[in-house]
Order: structure tokens, then C-alpha cells, then sequence
């Protein structure tokens, strides 16, 4: 049975978020869980997780929200710094 969770999140670094966290998105997906990651519009991006069984589902979710939490700080530890990417 295939299992799936979609988050939506805004925020004014969408786009920079989106290109950090794409490279994850774009692996092989020879795993159990597979991730996507899309800009909804310029302030929401969304992240659907695919998943085989309920553990991959969670250990997937444990991962790409963590990467989207790290991303974030880092976007605001640059803007601290006078430094960002766009």
C-alpha cells in the first residue's frame, strides 16, 4: 500500500528554499519513500512524500521537514549576515 503526506508552506523565501532543497528532490528515489518539491507561487512551495510502508512514510517526513526548518535558518542567518542568494 502506498502512503503520501503533502505539506504547504509560505513564506517570503520560497524560491531560495525551493532551489536548496531541490537536489534532495531530484535523487534516484531507489528507496522506499520519494520526495517532490514544488513552488506553488512566489510565497508557497509545497512538498508531497510518497512512501511504501507507514515507517518510510514517517523516517521521509522526519527528514524533508527537517531539511525545510534547516533551509529557513540558514535563509535568516544570511539575512542577519547581509548576505542571501537572490
Amino acid at each position: 500500500m502506498m502512503h503520501e503526506a503533502i505539506f504547504t508552506f509560505e513564506t517570503p523565501d520560497t524560491g531560495v528554499i525551493v532551489r536548496s532543497l531541490l537536489p534532495e528532490a531530484e535523487t534516484d528515489g531507489a528507496g522506499r519513500s520519494w520526495g517532490t518539491i514544488t513552488e506553488t507561487s512566489e510565497s508557497s512551495f509545497e512538498i508531497r512524500i510518497r512512501a511504501e510502508d507507514l515507517t518510510a512514510l514517517r523516517a521521509a517526513l522526519n527528514t524533508w521537514l527537517r531539511l525545510v526548518q534547516i533551509a529557513e535558518e540558514m535563509v535568516q542567518t544570511t539575512k542577519k549576515a547581509g548576505r542571501t542568494n537572490e
